[in-house]
């Protein structure tokens, strides 16, 4: 036997995880009619560099579409990490944070608690339509794919262009000031 100790990883601590940055929004054109199409879009943001993810929902209600989004986010991520999530749906946030009961949409539900299970997640309501940048860019990605009924690398790529290199925790401390 070696007499060398052998290196041990470290145990994963709230201090050590990476904090990623995710806005995301989901979108159901025709929302409760015969011919809706969503999609889920999320942008992560880790140290100045920004990801898109996006999905095709098919038919699925804005609700449903939002808590997509949520989950589609968190599921992208590789890895455990402090995550600040904003998103504009208060559907979302206040359900997350215990404020809101269950009622509908279970299945969708779950799918978030399991993508946040891993995760150190703090939920923020942010304002749409507010002239955000960020949350102005996964809107439209996310109504461009309920649109085109597919995602496509385009539609990602104008996202992370319209953000640009805006550094994740500098835009998350400007929007808890506003």
């Amino acid at each position: 036997m070696n007499s060398k100790s052998s290196k041990q990883p470290k145990p994963l601590t709230s201090k050590n995880l990476k904090q990623v940055t995710i806005f995301c929004d989901g979108s159901s054109l025709g929302n409760g009619q015969l011919s809706m199409r969503a999609a889920a879009f999320a942008l992560l943001g880790y140290q100045g560099v920004w990801r898109a993810v996006g999905a095709y929902l098919g038919r699925a209600t804005n609700q449903q579409a939002e808590v997509a989004a949520a989950a589609l986010g968190l599921e992208s991520l590789r890895e455990p990490c402090r995550v600040h999530l904003f998103t504009d749906s208060r559907y979302v946030v206040e359900t997350m944070c215990g404020r809101f009961r269950r009622k509908t949409n279970h299945e969708w539900w779950q799918r978030l608690d399991k993508a946040s299970a891993r995760h150190e997640v703090k939920w923020e309501w942010t304002r749409g339509h507010d002239g955000h940048v960020i949350q102005e860019a996964v809107d439209r990605g996310a109504r461009k794919i309920a649109a085109q009924g597919s995602v496509d690398e385009e539609t990602l790529r104008e996202a992370i262009d319209k953000v640009g290199t805006m550094d994740p925790i500098e835009i998350a401390l400007k929007i808890e000031g506003e």
